[in-house]
């Protein structure tokens, strides 16, 4: 049962509500004078996690970075970059890596050591922890990997793979101290320091002096949990926080040409997708799945419901990113799709398009769909779905359905996403061997041209048979205080995404 009805009004003391008991008594974050700089993101209440391993929310991946680091981090253009790994190389093979990390110090002043990278992998793989990056490291031999000196260690693989150092900046591989199971008061070697924390509620971490990359330019950093755009958007302009997290392009556009604040947009930075299950009917009919790439607008898409910010999409993952092909652009063809959907003896058929509120782009998305496919003969009605468990029922009992996801490298989405091994992520039931082989192949050689290949064969391959298509890729927008400085556009999962470390407050 979706919830009733909220006037305007209504719906602002809601969204609120919550943030209200957090913000109330402790003064806006640059106009308080204090040094402290409140950030404020969807909130998840008893599913958020301190255990940098779990990671299910954007919130949580955000107060990892804050408090542990991971050794690499991904470019603006998802690739690796040094972070507590100083240097790397492999050897002629690709299946041993060696690794010389930085002289960098835990919060409680304990030296970073090989042994805490090899307790940090063992326990990121154990089926226990339920990793989000357990399948990253499916090859890691952790029995034959080794420390050689108290700051460098060999990582041995099962099989030759020459991008892993891309794995090692994951959301997900922080790395720990050796023996820690709780995080109920996290001690890691990022640039803050924990202080305190409430599920659902607010986190608050100091800057570290000891870190080895400099200490902030902020004294304290403050996670508040705001589930409501427009409540975000409020606290923002009227001084109560100093960050909100991820605005849709209704929200982006509010803080043009307005002083008090402004959005901050990473461009290519969201994959917006439409998902179509092979395995069930009526989508398992190839001509149907042919017949909705083809009669869909994606242009007219992006420009209503992302409002212009972002991009056509061309039915697969990475545009803008390293190893996506070089293909023409698919366009609509509604005499085409017509006559599939005729070929298929569905002209007429009736469908639901599966929707919900966890992407704030799905419902607008939605409407425009449900017209464009009018005009091939298909019926769709839109379908609202819970947004706190969407993503498993769509995996579950999906059919036709709103996806998105952030911005990875294109290694790493096949890696975890599209393998006949990760049936975790998968929402189309698509499932092909030919995927896997060209995976390994790609990421076995050392031959730049030859892996290239490799991955614009697998995301062509993908946009022909899997049933996810990407109808567009929208920009990623933060909004920031016009008291705030130091922070960039990012996209989300890189290293610059929500890193506060660089942040100064005027």
């Amino acid at each position: 049962m979706r919830p009733p009805e909220l006037t305007r009004r209504g719906f602002l003391a809601a969204g609120l509500g919550a943030a209200g008991l957090v913000l109330a008594g402790c003064g806006g974050g640059s106009g308080s004078g204090t040094d402290r700089l409140r950030a404020a993101f969807a909130a998840g209440g008893s599913r958020e996690s301190l255990d940098p391993h779990v990671l299910p929310l954007y919130v949580d991946q955000a107060r990892a970075k804050a408090c542990f680091d991971t050794l690499t981090g991904w470019s603006q253009d998802m690739t690796p970059e040094p972070r507590l790994a100083e240097s790397w190389e492999s050897d002629p093979s690709g299946t041993r890596w060696r690794i010389v990390l930085r002289d960098a110090r835990f919060h409680d002043d304990r030296p970073l050591t090989a042994d805490d990278v090899l307790y940090s992998l063992r326990r990121i793989t154990d089926p226990a922890t339920t990793g989000i990056a357990a399948a990253l490291f499916r090859d890691l031999d952790l029995t034959a990997s080794r420390a050689t000196a108290p700051r460098e260690l060999e990582l041995v693989l099962n099989r030759p793979n020459f991008v892993f150092p891309l794995a090692w900046g994951a959301p997900g591989t922080e790395i720990v101290q050796q023996g820690a199971t709780t995080f109920d008061a996290p001690v890691g070697t990022g640039p803050f320091r924990f202080a305190s924390f409430t599920p659902g509620g607010p986190a608050l971490y100091t800057a570290f002096d000891g870190h080895w990359d400099g200490r902030p330019a902020i004294g304290e950093l403050e996670f508040l949990p705001v589930d409501d755009e427009e409540a975000r958007i409020g606290a923002l302009l009227s001084g109560q926080i100093d960050y909100a997290h991820d605005l849709t392009p209704a929200g982006a556009a509010r803080l043009d040409g307005d002083a008090r604040a402004s959005a901050l947009s990473a461009p290519a930075s969201a994959n917006q997708f439409l998902v179509l299950r092979v395995d069930r009917p009526p989508f398992d009919d190839p001509r149907l799945r042919e017949a909705v790439r083809l009669g869909i607008d994606r242009e007219e898409l992006v420009r209503i419901a992302l409002l212009g910010r972002g991009r056509p999409g061309n039915d697969m993952f990475g545009q803008g990113l390293r190893y996506y092909p070089d293909v023409p652009q698919v366009t609509r063809d509604v005499d085409r799709a017509r006559a599939l959907v005729a070929d298929a003896g569905a002209q007429g058929l009736a469908v639901e398009l599966q929707t919900s509120g966890a992407d704030p782009n799905f419902d607008a998305a939605t409407a425009v769909v449900a017209r464009q496919l009018d005009g091939i003969g298909l019926r769709v009605t839109p379908r609202a779905l819970p947004s706190e468990n969407y993503f498993k029922a769509i995996r579950q009992q999906g059919v036709f359905s709103q996806n998105s996801t952030g911005a990875l490298p294109i290694p790493d989405y096949v890696g975890r996403r599209m393998l006949t091994s990760t049936p975790t992520y998968d929402f189309t039931g698509y499932r092909n061997p030919e995927i896997d082989r060209l995976y390994y192949g790609a990421i076995g050689t050392d031959d730049e041209a030859a892996r290239t290949d490799g991955f614009g064969r697998i995301l062509q391959t993908l946009r022909a048979d899997s049933g996810g298509l990407v109808w567009g890729v929208r920009d990623w927008n933060v909004g920031v205080s016009g008291g705030v400085a130091g922070l960039e556009p990012a996209r989300p999962n890189t290293f610059a995404w929500a890193n506060f470390a660089g942040a100064r407050l005027a």
